[in-house]
């Protein structure tokens, strides 16, 4: 990744959650919601991976509004968020920033194998396809071995997902990538893919059916997927 693909974030930082919420309005649910319910599903996956991280990895933090969710759900004693965006990373340390979390430049940042845990939302379809190999085993050297990688990312098979992303500046000329594209990408890093899950199905005006979610997770059908992995 570039410092120039930071540029368009750096350009939309001043109405970055407005725009956000404007292209989640269709949804009927705001950016908290969806934030919590992607981490709480990787607890439940980690759980059954067996893995308990003690610090975590945010990679294409943004404005870091993840990191209070991490160390709340997860539990994790340490959250590090990097970007490639400058001004996000102002609004991120603002927020957020403590002696348990700190977020660092992208160009500053150098793998070195100590996380069990790295998390990604939402940046793979902002990459270039050609560099997202790169990217991915890039995440593969930031981790310990046996930590996990969390991919989420946004589901080109459905349409709502589609109709979102236009609706927000910075998302719409992203190039999105399949569940099994994603898990074909950390496979060839060297990583094991550990479960490809989609979440998401229901909008808010279906919420009384999510109860059924948790069956759906193998069907491409929701708005969003998540993609574990590990490090052997």
């Amino acid at each position: 990744m570039n410092d120039e693909a930071g540029a368009p974030f750096d350009r939309f930082c001043a109405d970055y959650d407005e725009a956000l919420a404007r292209g989640l309005a269709a949804t009927g649910e705001d950016k908290e919601y969806f934030a919590r319910a992607r981490i709480a599903h990787l607890a439940r996956r980690l759980r059954e991976a067996g893995c308990r991280p003690s610090s975590v990895l945010d990679f294409g933090c943004g404005t870091g509004d993840a990191a209070p969710l991490f160390l709340e759900i997860l539990g994790v004693e340490r959250v590090v968020g990097v970007d490639l965006s400058e001004r996000l990373l102002d609004v991120a340390r603002a927020r957020h920033g403590s002696d348990r979390v700190r977020f660092v430049p992208l160009r500053e940042f150098s793998p070195r194998g100590e996380f069990p845990l790295a998390f990604c939302n939402g940046v793979f379809h902002h990459v270039p396809p050609v560099e997202r190999p790169g990217v991915a085993r890039r995440l593969h050297d930031a981790l310990e071995p046996g930590g996990c990688l969390a991919i989420w990312d946004n589901n080109p098979w459905n349409p709502g997902t589609r109709y979102v992303m236009r609706r927000i500046p910075f998302d719409r000329d992203a190039v999105m990538t399949s569940a099994r594209a994603a898990r074909a990408m950390v496979e060839a890093a060297g990583l094991e893919a550990l479960c490809v899950d989609h979440a998401f199905v229901f909008p808010h005006f279906l919420r009384k059916l999510r109860f059924l979610e948790p069956l759906l997770v193998g069907v491409p059908l929701g708005g969003q997927y998540l993609v574990l992995s590990r490090r052997p």
